[in-house]
């Protein structure tokens, strides 16, 4: 897939409009959000969808009811924004209060248990009493466990439907939803001599702790001091800031709203500067810009499957935004198989190091 191939938005028709799609944005096609579509009806004024996607499951709601949808991911924001659906970047738990007759949520599962159960707690706070819960999800991924959190939260709720592993639930909110409370955590961690405090947000990748691949890399890279340096899904900074330590000037780009707002508190809270760009790979960044050197952990893993799109976007990214002679740094799985797309670009590559991991070395010409 090329980078033109990965940015391109496909019109899907519907009843009810048009919905565009496209690699690296969830929610089509997908069981958990396609049963709900086919399971929701409108109920009072104000919908809120707080895990949309792309937006299918609650597209049979429009022209029936105001839906407003908070979303995370910036290539489904570019998704929503074509199919001119209402939406804004926004975590669920910033939702509004008790605004709302009825509420979406296709579990957020594969984010962690934390972050699933701030989701259920914003559908529950984001209601009004009587207010309608459609909960979506599978029940390899923990369905009848936030089934009855969420029935704790909210009150009577009954199953709906079931298509294999999918299922579709109902609630009505009884009682009061409790305060949010503290959603930030922080964790210090020792890079090559220098200690980084990273606060971070739930549903962020290796929270809590730095991943061994991102140290694996950083122990790789030679000189950065005053050099242009790309971080590629830079999550909550662990590439970022040290290289920004280290006098590198960093772009870091990230799709994942909640990541993003992590790099930018631990980039504020360790006195450290970068540029940070909410980007659907390298979409949001200036076309002209271009780089010394690019690095990339990049992602593979969509809920319980393997899936590449995204991170072979970032090496057709890499191979665009390097200057000639630019290097370009990816640590992976060993089984992951980037080296004959780093051929194919870059017209050859080398292993710098492997171990649980391996690092790949190409040079732009």
């Amino acid at each position: 897939m090329t980078l033109e191939e990965y940015h391109r938005l496909t019109p899907l028709p519907h009843p009810q409009g048009v919905v565009y799609v496209k690699p690296g944005a969830r929610g089509y096609p997908d069981p958990v959000y396609d049963l709900l579509a086919r399971a929701v009806e409108p109920f009072g004024r104000r919908a809120l969808d707080l895990n949309p996607g792309v937006g299918w499951g609650s597209l049979p709601l429009e022209g029936r009811m105001e839906v407003e949808r908070l979303e995370t991911s910036k290539a489904a924001l570019l998704a929503l924004k074509k199919s001119g659906l209402k939406a804004r970047r926004a975590l669920p738990w910033e939702a509004e209060e008790e605004a709302y007759d009825l509420a979406l949520l296709a579990l957020p599962a594969g984010r962690g248990s934390r972050y699933t159960h701030l989701s259920l707690l914003a559908a529950a706070r984001a209601l009004r009493m009587g207010g309608r819960l459609y909960l979506a999800g599978d029940k390899n991924k923990g369905f009848e466990r936030y089934f009855k959190e969420a029935q704790a939260l909210l009150g009577y709720g009954l199953l709906l439907k079931r298509e294999g592993p999918v299922r579709v639930a109902l609630l009505e909110k009884e009682k009061k939803a409790p305060p949010l409370g503290e959603v930030w955590s922080v964790f210090t961690e020792g890079v090559q001599g220098t200690a980084f405090r990273f606060h971070h947000l739930p549903g962020v990748f290796s929270a809590g702790h730095l991943d061994p691949a991102t140290l694996l890399l950083l122990e790789s890279l030679e000189e950065v001091r005053g050099l242009e340096v790309l971080d590629l899904g830079a999550g909550y900074g662990g590439l970022t800031l040290p290289l920004a330590h280290r006098g590198a000037r960093v772009a870091a780009v990230e799709d994942d709203w909640a990541s993003l707002l992590s790099l930018q508190r631990s980039l504020e809270e360790n006195g450290l500067v970068a540029e940070v760009f909410h980007s659907d790979v390298d979409e949001g960044l200036p076309k002209e810009a271009r780089y010394d050197i690019v690095v990339t952990n990049p992602p593979f893993h969509v809920g319980g499957s393997v899936l590449l799109d995204v991170a072979q976007a970032f090496v057709h990214a890499a191979h665009a935004r390097l200057r000639p002679g630019g290097r370009f740094y990816l640590v992976a799985n060993p089984f992951l198989k980037y080296e004959p797309l780093l051929e194919a670009l870059f017209g050859h590559w080398e292993v710098l190091r492997q171990d649980r991991y391996k690092v790949l070395f190409a040079v732009r010409r």
